[in-house]
């Protein structure tokens, strides 16, 4: 049972706020279905299927159809969410007590749906085990250091790119599992989260008071939804956009050479000129 001092902390505030976040009815995404309808506009059904399979770098998706999958993502995301909260914003004062605490649901729920689409085109693997409503420590950990790349934390930066670099070394693609929960990269999702149940506070409060007037404050809040989720999501794509994981994956061909021997080059898979919404049940 958690102890007051517990819930004052604002680590423990922020993975409270994650977890129920993570429960609410559509916020997990289905990886499948997800790449299958963001890329059919760009890519072919053997494309698609690899990606699938593998990731969409090792499928040679190109960079600049992914960010633009990313982008159409992103659109319906920030709008979806916005007119949430312009929703919430309209009882007014009266009924604050109720319409705060599930309007910050949404909004880091919203968070997570951006998150998990951005990193299945951006070749991170399934966040989410089918067979359990529970989030797993590492899953926890590294959903974290998203929302700390779109909260602007460079330690979360710095984070993601770690375990992006740890992957990029694996063949089968999967979450550090020991780095996130007890090695290298747990004391900074600790640091993010704290950071974030600080952050979480102070925002709360700004949206609750730009919902105490009815009509006016489902504008404001609605408004100010629009003008921090979009550049937030941004700022992860830019990130993830960036780092190792999305570099197209290389075969090895072998070509003879003069003297009959055979030698190795790189050689990497054409890139096509490269979606949305798909939820898990």
């Amino acid at each position: 049972m958690a102890t007051g001092k517990e819930i004052e902390d604002p680590e423990s505030r922020f993975f409270m706020v994650l977890v129920s976040a993570a429960k609410l009815p559509g916020v997990r995404i289905h990886r499948e279905a997800y790449l299958r309808k963001a890329l059919a506009r760009y890519c072919s059904e053997d494309e698609i299927r690899r990606a699938i399979e593998e990731t969409p770098a090792a499928a040679g998706i190109s960079l600049e159809v992914l960010d633009r999958a990313a982008g159409e993502s992103i659109k319906y995301e920030t709008a979806k969410v916005s007119a949430l909260s312009a929703a919430a914003g309209i009882p007014g004062l009266i009924f604050l007590p109720a319409t705060v605490p599930a309007d910050v649901a949404q909004y880091f729920g919203h968070m997570l749906r951006i998150s998990q689409k951005l990193a299945y085109l951006y070749s991170w693997p399934d966040l989410f085990s089918d067979d359990s409503d529970d989030l797993d420590d590492a899953t926890k950990g590294v959903l974290t250091l998203f929302l700390g790349v779109m909260f602007g934390t460079q330690s979360a930066n710095a984070a993601v790119g770690k375990v992006a670099g740890m992957m990029s070394e694996q063949v089968v693609k999967k979450l550090p599992q020991k780095a996130l929960t007890k090695g290298v990269i747990y004391p900074m999702v600790k640091k993010v989260a704290g950071y974030l149940g600080v952050k979480m506070t102070k925002q709360t409060f700004a949206r609750s008071v730009s919902k105490a007037v009815p009509v006016v404050g489902a504008v404001v809040s609605g408004g100010l939804t629009l003008a921090t989720y979009l550049p937030m999501a941004k700022k992860l794509r830019r990130h993830l956009a960036s780092l190792e994981l999305t570099k197209p994956t290389h075969r090895v061909v072998k070509v003879e050479v003069a003297e009959g021997h055979e030698a190795s080059v790189t050689d990497y898979a054409e890139q096509p000129d490269a979606g949305d919404d798909t939820t898990s049940n």
